[in-house]
């Protein structure tokens, strides 16, 4: 079993003063999260700090805006996910994944390559009394995928592929991103642009605070 000591102890790997808590990002209040608690800094992370933290960071420890933005869609509009086997790729803090089965998906899957990554989503499955199977790629993922769910994967051009992989690979598709204002594939349609933050805030660019919701359109 995963306790919160593995997930302080994966955090430190790259912020030495790392801590997790439990808290509710501002974009999705509805799901609980153990992510960075910067109370354990003296004030809020300053601007080397909050850097440093983009160059090398835990990003499971930070719940990104369109994580959020993407969980508190699917909250809403549970008819995209219900008995459906959803895989959330580049899941993170796992909260789109912890959405997924909170609004009736039949199977959730959260896949990320990083191991301190998939404890922390089983934490916080736990926390949220859902279950969410964890793996490291699509192809562990032995059933029909139905749906395929990711956010923020866009933030290097090398992952562009991922666009095409996704949709090869299950019927629909729903992506959130706050990093490219136009995907480089057309088959993808925009559904609806919202604002969030980062939870913790980490003093981003504005831009980056502006998530577009696509759905698969083949």
């Amino acid at each position: 079993m995963i306790q919160v000591e593995n997930l302080n102890l994966n955090l430190r790997k790259t912020l030495s003063k790392g801590q997790v808590a439990i808290s509710q990002p501002a974009g999705c209040p509805d799901i609980n999260l153990w992510l960075f608690n910067p109370k354990v800094l003296e004030g809020p992370l300053s601007h080397d700090e909050a850097q440093a933290v983009v160059a090398e960071p835990a990003y499971w420890s930070f719940c990104w805006a369109s994580g959020q933005v993407l969980a508190k869609y699917i909250l809403s509009h549970p008819e995209i996910v219900k008995d459906k086997v959803v895989v959330d790729v580049g899941s993170g803090s796992g909260i789109v994944a912890i959405a997924a089965a909170l609004a009736g998906a039949k199977v959730t899957y959260a896949c990320d390559i990083d191991e301190d990554a998939l404890d922390a989503v089983t934490m916080n499955a736990q926390e949220n009394k859902v279950k969410v199977q964890t793996v490291k790629s699509l192809d562990e993922v032995s059933e029909e995928i139905d749906l395929i769910t990711a956010a923020d994967v866009l933030y290097d051009r090398d992952n562009f592929s991922l666009l095409t992989r996704f949709t090869e690979s299950a019927p629909q598709v729903l992506l959130a991103d706050s990093r490219i204002k136009t995907l480089p594939v057309d088959h993808y349609e925009l559904q609806t642009t919202i604002e969030a933050r980062t939870w913790p805030d980490l003093n981003e660019f504005e831009e980056f605070n502006q998530v577009r919701i696509y759905l698969s359109a083949l």
